[in-house]
């Protein structure tokens, strides 16, 4: 079974490269360039997660996700827009959109969907290899694109991160220990995810956030990931100096997943 393998993250890694250079082939980088007609607002996802809200209200990434290593399906009648257009009237301050397909059972239409749906800021969540992938993303309508620091030499880090933010597009740079923090801090980055599960063992720890939280730079913005499940870890994380929340599968699963997200971003 996947979960069982010893290192998710470098099997998925190796099954994206293999993905995107079939795609590529097939619709040429200056072809994809040529397609662009929009620019990302990635500075307006960057503000989105600092934004005043609300008192009391919580800021959320809401993620659109039919299935995950870990858990399986999610959710059987999987209409990413309609989530999206429910998370948005719940108050989610932006939306997160699973794309990768082999284990996540994403897709790029799903992203182009969502973009159609709603006026939100948009997160594309992949695992993002090569500035190909970062092109796929502003074309088909998102703001910000997820880059995981375990995913990454340090070369290729700093290159897609700066290479994003050319394309307007905020990088959310996710990490899962403090050596993932530093290597993300020297290649620039300035919206920092701390994801408590482990992407390798899909091990899930929450004391990562606070073994994390002392040690992000004041100048980022942070995100906490994986794990949230209550009111009062927005609260906890909040207090220690998370400025917003990305949430998927707490959600997503419910029978009505707008009225979760309602219910979880207000008291």
């Amino acid at each position: 079974m996947i979960a069982q393998t010893p290192d998710l993250l470098g099997t998925i890694v190796a099954a994206t490269r293999r993905i995107v250079e079939v795609r590529q082939a097939e619709r040429p980088l200056s072809t994809l360039a040529r397609e662009q007609t929009r620019t990302p607002r990635g500075p307006t996802f960057e503000e989105a997660l600092r934004r005043d809200t609300a008192p009391g209200t919580a800021r959320v990434i809401a993620e659109c996700k039919r299935r995950s290593p870990s858990k399986g399906i999610l959710r059987a009648d999987y209409h990413p827009a309609s989530h999206a257009r429910a998370y948005a009237e719940a108050g989610a301050v932006a939306i997160s959109v699973l794309t990768e397909p082999t284990f996540f059972d994403g897709s790029l239409d799903h992203l182009r969907d969502v973009r159609g749906a709603v006026d939100l800021p948009l997160l594309r969540k992949d695992f993002v290899v090569t500035e190909y992938q970062l092109l796929e993303a502003a074309v088909l309508g998102a703001d910000a694109v997820l880059l995981i620091v375990g995913a990454l030499d340090q070369r290729a880090l700093a290159s897609l991160i700066r290479a994003a933010h050319g394309l307007s597009l905020a990088a959310l740079v996710e990490i899962h220990d403090l050596d993932e923090l530093h290597r993300a801090v020297d290649a620039g980055a300035r919206i920092i995810g701390v994801n408590s599960r482990n992407l390798r063992t899909l091990a899930v720890d929450p004391a990562v956030f606070e073994l994390v939280a002392t040690h992000l730079p004041s100048s980022t913005t942070t995100v906490a990931e994986s794990g949230i499940r209550t009111r009062e870890d927005l609260t906890r994380l909040s207090q220690i100096g998370y400025d917003a929340f990305l949430v998927g599968e707490r959600l997503i699963a419910q029978p009505d997943p707008g009225a979760a997200l309602r219910e979880l971003v207000r008291t």
